[in-house]
């Protein structure tokens, strides 16, 4: 038996409190009930800053160990991430910025290892947690709402600094008042472009949160097949089941986390192009 059986049948769990156990984040700080604004998610803050820093370190050491002659497995696969992300800012960004490259590859790269937390089997970190007395843990930061949209939040700060930059301030306010009925409409200009702005931000964060949650869920529905329904001879069938169906959904999800990073990526150099632009 799993240990999604173990959870939801010898804990006394039912099947939505065990999916609901492992949907919810270590809380500290008030309003974690309600989900308050001072409620403070550890474990995304752990393993997100855990990743972010991984990241750097292993960034770091490659370039002190940098090969000029013929490079290694490692450093090949590195500088073939770095030609794709580069080859992506070239394609979509208009004019120049030092930091937009850089900035597209730290969200490709950030983003794609937190997804990848959700390749972990759904009760192995919950059970090594639960013994250390943490009752409580989601282990992929981007099942969070806060992460999602704290990254697209960033963003967006990027894309009015820039377009106000670019633009200058009477720009950026006639961008408003005249886009895209012209002078006669400019009420309805100020709302539609106001809607424009805002689904930016939006579109970056719930997208990312919505394919990651759902995929979560998928495999908890999974890990369930194994523990609540493989009791007895049922488990000649439910437990190969489920093992074809792990499976395939890890091969299918890989494709989604690494489509989700590139479009996160894709779509923030798109924007902070836009807010490039003179005109509109």
């Amino acid at each position: 038996m799993s240990a999604a059986a173990e959870t939801a049948s010898e804990g006394g769990q039912s099947t939505v409190e065990y999916i609901q156990h492992h949907l919810t984040n270590l809380c500290v700080g008030e309003g974690c009930e309600t989900g308050g604004f001072w409620a403070w998610h550890i474990d995304t803050l752990f393993f997100s800053i855990a990743l972010g820093a991984l990241f750097v370190i292993v960034g770091a050491r490659l370039t002190s160990n940098m090969q000029t002659g013929v490079p290694s497995g490692f450093q090949n696969f590195v500088e073939s991430i770095l030609d794709f992300v580069s080859q992506q800012v070239k394609d979509t960004f208009p004019g120049h910025n030092p930091i937009i490259a850089p900035l597209a590859l730290t969200i490709f790269i950030w983003v794609w290892l937190m997804n990848f937390m959700d390749m972990i089997p759904v009760d192995l970190l919950p059970v090594i947690a639960n013994m250390m007395g943490i009752h409580y843990l989601k282990a992929v930061p981007t099942t969070d709402l806060s992460t999602t949209m704290a990254m697209s939040l960033t963003v967006f700060a990027m894309i009015l600094y820039y377009s106000i930059k670019i633009k200058g301030p009477v720009g950026y306010m006639k961008m408003f008042l005249f886009h895209p009925f012209g002078k006669f409409l400019i009420p309805v200009n100020i709302v539609m472009t106001a809607i424009e702005e805002l689904a930016k931000p939006l579109s970056l964060g719930l997208r990312l949160f919505g394919n990651l949650f759902a995929g979560e869920l998928v495999f908890l529905l999974i890990a369930l097949i194994g523990g609540t329904l493989a009791v007895g001879y049922a488990a000649l069938f439910w437990l190969p089941l489920q093992v074809v169906l792990d499976l395939a959904w890890l091969i299918f999800h890989l494709l989604v986390i690494t489509l989700q990073a590139f479009i996160f990526m894709v779509l923030s150099i798109v924007y902070l192009g836009m807010a490039h632009t003179s005109d509109h």
